[in-house]
């Protein structure tokens, strides 16, 4: 039985291919692992012995790959790679549908090719936080935020959504969800049209039921492995249902989506904020906003810190909610 276990074992193993990437640098190292992507003037490169390191592109002498790639050198159009071999200081040979010696100057990105998109790159995180409390009252409470954003082309697709639950002494006293979905098309490598649906819905407030739906144009400073950021002005019919009656108006708002990695890419800070402009005269503005860290343990799990802020200015008066937010999570 054993001779039986350590063959099948052999033959596994050589059965599944062991891609073994490397990059020579300029000052004459040498590192060896897996190409995870390309993009935004840094090699994510997945080592053995030291993890996913990030190096400068304009560092790179030269690399080879024995795995397939899509490969992109200007505007938004991939070149398959089914291997790349060294070519000279500054240059790699592209071996695949047809093979050329490129600079790599000319290569702006490179991605493993994935099933349905070959070219999508998406990430995520899940952030979960729980608080119970026994003294004079039973309170339990929790809530789960996500997000997650998927490009592939011209195309990002960004969903996010957000649900709490409250209960006190066995009785619910807050139940509440939002989820928002936003489809961008980029037209250059910077700009981009986004169109979005929200609807946000809560049992417990005057306002039961809250529909948003905008248009607008976008534009992108960075997306790369480090961080983005990306501002949106949007045009948005806004629908408002109450027990005593509805109300539609329509909004101007502003829209900063904002995340850094620091500390070796261990610390990440991020920051998401939306300022609407009613064009009514109840309502001088609206702000939703939210600031956070997240620590990564390892490759998925994280600490997250959260400070949201709400704000509503109108008739005279400004109204402001403040929560704290510490929590566990995932991301990917």
């Amino acid at each position: 039985m054993l001779p039986r276990l350590l063959l099948a074992l052999v033959l596994y193993t050589l059965a599944t291919p062991l891609w073994a990437d490397t990059v020579w640098l300029d000052n004459g190292d040498r590192l060896s692992g897996e190409i995870l992507l390309l993009d935004g003037g840094k090699l994510a490169l997945k080592t053995k012995y030291a993890g996913q390191v990030l190096i400068d592109w304009k560092d790179i002498d030269t690399l080879s790959s024995d795995k397939p790639l899509l490969l992109r050198r200007q505007g938004f159009d991939n070149d398959h790679s089914q291997r790349l071999a060294p070519a000279g200081s500054g240059m790699v040979h592209m071996q695949g549908e047809r093979s050329q010696v490129l600079p790599l100057a000319e290569i702006t990105r490179l991605v493993p090719p994935r099933p349905l998109l070959e070219d999508r790159v998406w990430e995520g995180n899940l952030d979960a936080k729980l608080d119970m409390e026994r003294n004079d009252n039973k309170v339990d409470e929790w809530k789960l935020k996500g997000n997650t954003r998927v490009e592939h082309g011209r195309w990002r697709h960004v969903l996010r959504g957000e649900l709490e639950h409250e209960t006190k002494n066995g009785q619910k006293v807050d139940d509440n969800w939002e989820l928002e979905y936003d489809l961008d098309r980029f037209f250059t490598e910077h700009w981009f049209w986004r169109a979005g649906l929200d609807q946000h819905e809560d049992e417990f407030e005057a306002i039961r039921r809250q529909r948003v739906a905008g248009t607008g144009p976008g534009y992108r400073f960075w997306d790369d492995e480090l961080g983005r950021f990306d501002l949106i002005g949007q045009y948005n019919r806004v629908r408002l249902e109450t027990d005593i009656g509805d109300r539609d108006f329509a909004t101007s708002s502003l829209e900063l989506d904002y995340k850094r990695l620091l500390w070796g890419t261990r610390l990440e800070f991020y920051a998401n904020a939306e300022l609407q402009l009613p064009h009514i005269d109840e309502i001088d503005y609206v702000l939703d906003s939210e600031f956070g860290l997240r620590y990564r343990l390892n490759q998925w799990a994280r600490l997250s810190l959260l400070y949201e802020l709400d704000q509503l200015r109108g008739l005279g008066q400004t109204l402001s909610d403040r929560r704290y937010l510490i929590g566990v999570g995932v991301g990917w």
